[in-house]
């Protein structure tokens, strides 16, 4: 089976096409087709396409809306240029698989788009309005694009999630809020979080029931989640994103009344402030030089930028009061598992997150620790290191590709 797995932003559209069926997932061979990203789509749209074993495809062509972005992707892919296997025209691609961020209470594990999903999907924008609403526009161009025969399927950031219990979910609100307008976490990186406890499980031999594990997402956007017999028991993002973890330009956990206080001393609107928080803050904000740590550390490392080290202490600071706070609700755990672009290629980062946590007995191993860059999955801890740590590559896209199957197919979900 072919599978179209979907993921649009406001101006963007990414893709990848992958080949699947039930006996592959189960060995674990699912293989990618293509994959690409349009960005800027509503005008001149730059394209970067790839195949796998060839080289990528780039461009820049005006494109109106995500609608006339999905038929170039579905053009491209068909064309006799590009040349995949298998893929000749629209009728190749068996399944849609959507990424959708919010899914709020009524979504806890993908499901079959039809009308009823739509509106469901709708009811929650106000939990996410600068997602639901793209992933949206993704929705309805597919299903413009593909027709109403081929199957599509939406997969849900919050859904993995929805096992957390009420003493990890609600907040110290009145409860009446809570119930009046479902004001509690979600949390999101879902599909991520639940790929990385999935391969720590093939990785070490570890039946689903027994993986208990801390998982890190630290990108761009950073959560981290607690697992516990193969399921999310706590996460660090809450209500929305902002939540949590300092990220590359959110700031995560912060006092409420800093709100009031800014909008008062700034004389900003609550959405001007908001935007501070979350466009203007975490690591951008403290080292008021970039989001991207790579540069923060060559600043710190070439120019000894004070700034540029007090954001990466404080990010790293961060994950480990998160680390600490987890292994206490969890009563221990088996492992810590690093993942996406700092989690995959920060090995000083890394580092910085597990010293001075042997009393947890947390031991790194140096060397195996600089080795696991550019995508390598192993486990970095030393052999007296009580708790393992690995490096675990994320791969949400074929969490998405695999749940799309499984829909379709009416099988039970794994990842």
């Amino acid at each position: 089976m072919n599978v179209f797995v979907l993921n649009c932003g406001s101006s963007s559209l990414k893709f990848q096409l992958i080949s699947s069926d039930l006996e592959i997932i189960e060995r674990d061979e699912d293989k990618q087709l293509a994959a690409g990203l349009i960005e800027r789509v509503g005008s001149q749209s730059l394209i970067n396409f790839r195949i796998d074993g060839k080289s990528s495809f780039k461009s820049a062509v005006p494109l109106r809306d995500h609608r006339a972005a999905l038929n170039y992707v579905i053009q491209w892919l068909s064309s006799p240029e590009t040349d995949i296997p298998g893929i000749k025209g629209i009728e190749d691609i068996h399944a849609v698989g959507h990424r959708v961020v919010h899914g709020g209470e009524a979504f806890v594990r993908a499901v079959k788009i039809d009308n009823e999903v739509i509106a469901g999907i709708e009811d929650c924008i106000e939990l996410a309005p600068l997602h639901n609403p793209a992933n949206l526009k993704g929705i309805h161009a597919a299903r413009e694009v593909f027709g109403p025969t081929i199957p599509q399927v939406a997969i849900f950031d919050t859904a993995f999630h929805a096992t957390m219990p009420e003493t990890s979910y609600l907040y110290a609100i009145p409860y009446q809020i809570y119930r009046r307008y479902k004001i509690r976490k979600y949390g999101f990186h879902g599909t991520s979080h639940r790929y990385i406890a999935f391969r720590y499980g093939k990785l070490t031999g570890t039946p689903r029931e027994n993986t208990n594990i801390i998982t890190l997402h630290l990108g761009n956007g950073c959560s981290a989640c607690a697992i516990k017999a193969d399921k999310s028991i706590d996460t660090s993002m809450g209500f929305t994103p902002l939540e949590g973890l300092m990220m590359g330009t959110r700031c995560g956990d912060i006092d409420p009344t800093v709100i009031e206080y800014l909008s008062h001393k700034e004389g900003s609107s609550i959405d001007e402030v908001f935007s501070i928080l979350n466009k203007r803050s975490g690591l951008l904000g403290i080292s008021g030089l970039t989001n991207d740590l790579r540069d923060l550390e060559i600043e710190a490392n070439e120019h000894q930028d004070r700034r540029a080290i007090l954001a990466m202490d404080m990010f790293c600071g961060k994950v480990k009061k998160y680390i600490g706070a987890y292994l206490a609700g969890m009563n221990g755990a088996d492992a810590i598992c690093f993942s996406a672009g700092i989690g995959e290629n920060a090995p000083d980062i890394r580092a910085k997150i597990c010293s001075n946590m042997d009393f947890f007995g947390i031991l790194l191993d140096e060397e195996l620790n600089q080795q696991a860059v550019g995508g390598r999955e192993m486990c970095i801890s030393s052999p007296e290191s009580r708790i393992k740590v690995y490096v675990i590559p994320t791969n949400e896209e074929l969490v998405l590709a695999r749940d799309t199957i499984r829909v379709v197919l009416n099988a039970p979900r794994y990842a």
